[in-house]
């Protein structure tokens, strides 16, 4: 069986290839240099300037040689009683003095202890709104001091969750409104796992 030669373009294709030639826009050099395309409105940058690796070397160390500490290590985190201790007093001096040392006995409490933070947030909410309509000034919130084991769950869960959230809680709207101080409870109201909420008088 005879072999069939190459056939070359027809005169009508290469009259086709010729137009599309003529169309196409010859492609920029430069852009293959950089990589980077060319953007609307913004001429591309011939020549960008490397990066110095000298600004990025780390000083000399020989070894043996003792590392040396930074200027300014990092300060823990102060301690949540210790910020509420040294927030400034907004109600009234001798009524705060009576307070931190249990000589004052709230007129309601309420006991989050065990809730989730699902649970515990909307029953504060009620609670504190109906101690303010009913005139009450001094409530107790009870969070409890939290938990000391690991439950095992995939994120780890910070222990006292409540007793760090519910602060915030009342600092945040709509209690905020409503709220004049927080401080912690004397030993005999709870201590470290309650806290005093001194509420605003209703108009």
């Amino acid at each position: 069986m005879a072999r069939r030669g190459k056939k070359g373009l027809s005169a009508e294709d290469k009259a086709l290839w010729n137009r599309v030639a003529q169309s196409a826009t010859p492609l920029d050099r430069s852009r293959l240099r950089t990589g980077l395309p060319e953007l609307p409105g913004h001429k591309p940058v011939a020549n960008p300037k490397a990066p110095d690796p000298a600004g990025d070397r780390l000083p000399a160390f020989r070894i043996g040689e003792r590392a040396t500490e930074a200027a300014h290590p990092p300060q823990p985190a102060r301690d949540l009683s210790a910020r509420l201790a040294q927030a400034p007093v907004r109600m009234d001096h001798g009524m705060h003095r009576k307070m931190l040392r249990g000589k004052l006995s709230p007129e309601a409490r309420i006991d989050l202890h065990g809730m989730s933070l699902a649970q515990a947030h909307p029953a504060l909410l009620r609670f504190v709104l109906d101690a303010h309509a009913s005139g009450k000034r001094l409530v107790l919130v009870i969070t409890g001091k939290g938990k000391d084991r690991d439950e095992g769950g995939p994120i780890p869960v910070r222990r006292g969750v409540l007793r760090h959230q519910v602060p915030g809680w009342l600092h945040a709207p709509p209690l905020e409104a409503l709220v004049l101080d927080i401080r912690e409870a004397h030993l005999r109201h709870g201590g470290g796992g309650a806290y005093y909420v001194y509420l605003r008088k209703g108009r």
